[in-house]
């Protein structure tokens, strides 16, 4: 359980297949695995020790995969960054996890200095660019030019491969923990679920510093398939690549998805190519699904559920999309716990509530963290006779199926009541003038909360707010409809496409007033 395995087993059974393509460069497995040895050589040459921690900043390339395989080719602990946050939050977790090496892209280059004054110890800095080197920094294609490639340390089982950041929207980011052992199972977990597709080539336009991203890259290594990579998610890019390529597996949050089919270039797209689009990080609506099932007929449609704690958790495969299980409402659930994975929905206390009662998911098996790197108090408080609680609200049917309906935080009292925002966006984004939405509670002094719609309206299209409020009181019950609609062009989003609420919450609070109608 290792996760350089998969090279090993590439390089023995088809070292000449197509390993990554990005835009005009493509790399054999035995080219890919030549320069994991030789960078794995160069990072050593460097200073990295067995366990030490080796970061990268950087949109998707072929660079980020040679960068993982890499650090875990040489023995050391890989540590990606978080393309958005600014430079006190990326010193921040350099300093928690004491990490010395810090590869950067083109377009973060600028930020070296910033990052280097705020952080407690001299960084050795590596450009993996297509510009000129810039001074006090290593070329990332020299290093590997001019190291000859080293043995795979072998590191696996219990060692530590890799620490993932999350959070910081309440205080400083915890860095996940996660093993060999864990990474190696949640992919071979999931391959079993959802097998590999033959001769498949997956195409990586979400951020592969986000586990979703970075677990379908593992299993795809494992799988001994083809990689193609586009930087980040552009939905005009993404169609000429799969065109081009021939890609045959997409992997998309449902903001992206919701994108890519409202985008000029989709009906002018050749994608008889695709064969499956996985999704997730995020609860898709009813009207991004129902669409994209109308517009791709002959894709497999399949959602996975996870976190960063634990890669993946269940999912929902492509029968649920189709037939009777599409009519039983299947296909807007979140899955079943695949295999080895114990899923259980439980109360404030921990006891596993009746089916069909919303509670909290906790987690347990072999794919879960070992905890926060020097977060003792935080690990505990997560990780509780042997169960991660997760966070997430949501209620399980009689057969298994999880249906998420908000995280917890998230979740709208209003007047005693529970609204959860998931079902009100689902309500909303059913209106045929709206783009997106997302919905939050706003502080209310009579009823505790009010429940606040923010909504980005289609080209040429229009709606008021009491369009709005009057489309919802058709589907849902009163206290669960808006009391307040807000306008916007976009909403604001995550490096993975996640709509960010804490942003719409702290832009409501520096308003005068936005109490209930």
């Amino acid at each position: 359980m290792y996760m350089t395995h998969a090279l090993h087993r590439s390089l023995q059974q088809s070292p000449d297949k197509v390993a990554t393509i990005f835009r005009e460069r493509r790399r054999s497995f035995r080219e890919f695995t030549d320069r994991v040895a030789r960078l794995a050589g160069a990072l050593q040459s460097l200073g990295m020790q067995p366990g030490d921690r080796v970061a990268m900043l950087s949109f998707n390339s072929d660079y980020y995969l040679e960068y993982l395989m890499g650090v875990w080719w040489g023995g050391g602990v890989a540590n990606p960054v978080n393309i958005r946050w600014s430079a006190a939050e990326i010193a921040y977790s350099l300093n928690d996890c004491d990490t010395n090496i810090l590869i950067l892209a083109d377009r973060f280059a600028p930020m070296a200095e910033a990052i280097q004054s705020a952080t407690q110890r001299p960084l050795t800095l590596i450009y993996a660019g297509e510009k000129p080197v810039p001074d006090g920094m290593k070329s990332f294609e020299q290093l590997i030019e001019e190291t000859q490639p080293v043995p795979d340390a072998g590191r696996g089982y219990d060692d530590l491969a890799i620490i993932m950041y999350t959070g910081g929207t309440t205080g400083f980011p915890k860095g996940v923990t996660q093993t060999h052992a864990a990474l190696w199972c949640a992919s071979i977990q999931r391959n079993a679920d959802v097998a590999p597709l033959r001769e498949g080539r997956v195409l990586h336009a979400a951020p592969l510093f986000h586990i979703g991203a970075l677990g379908r890259a593992i299993g795809q290594f494992i799988a001994g398939e083809s990689h193609v990579i586009i930087p980040l998610f552009e939905p005009a890019e993404l169609l000429r690549t799969v065109e081009r390529e021939r890609v045959t597996e997409v992997t998309l949050v449902p903001t992206m998805l919701q994108m890519l089919i409202d985008h000029p270039d989709f009906g002018q797209t050749d994608l008889s190519c695709v064969r499956r689009i996985s999704y997730g990080a995020s609860p898709i609506t009813a009207s991004t699904l129902e669409t994209s099932l109308q517009l791709l007929p002959h894709v497999e449609f399949t959602q996975a559920y996870g976190l960063t704690e634990t890669m993946i958790v269940a999912s929902n495969p492509h029968e649920n999309h189709t037939g009777p299980a599409r009519t039983k409402g299947l296909h807007m659930s979140a899955g079943r716990a695949i295999f080895g994975i114990a899923v259980k929905i439980v109360d404030a206390e921990g006891v596993e509530v009746p089916r069909g009662t919303v509670g909290e998911i906790a987690v347990k098996g072999p794919n879960v963290t070992h905890g926060y790197w020097n977060r003792p108090q935080e690990t505990a408080s997560a990780l509780r006779g042997g169960w991660l609680h997760t966070g997430d609200g949501a209620y399980m049917d009689d057969a298994g199926y999880i249906f998420i309906v908000d995280r917890i935080k998230d979740m709208i009292v209003s007047g005693s009541e529970n609204v959860y925002s998931a079902e009100v966006e689902n309500v909303i984004c059913r209106h045929p003038a709206v783009a997106s939405c997302a919905v939050i509670g706003l502080p209310d002094e009579k009823w505790g909360e009010t429940v606040h719609a923010v909504v980005v309206l289609r080209p040429d299209m229009t709606a008021t707010e009491a369009q709005i409020r009057e489309h919802c009181r058709q589907a849902i019950a009163g206290y669960k409809c808006p009391k307040s609609v807000e306008f916007r062009a976009e909403l604001p989003l995550s490096g993975i496409g996640k709509v960010l609420k804490r942003e719409l919450r702290a832009a409501m609070e520096k308003q005068p007033a936005h109490a209930g109608h």
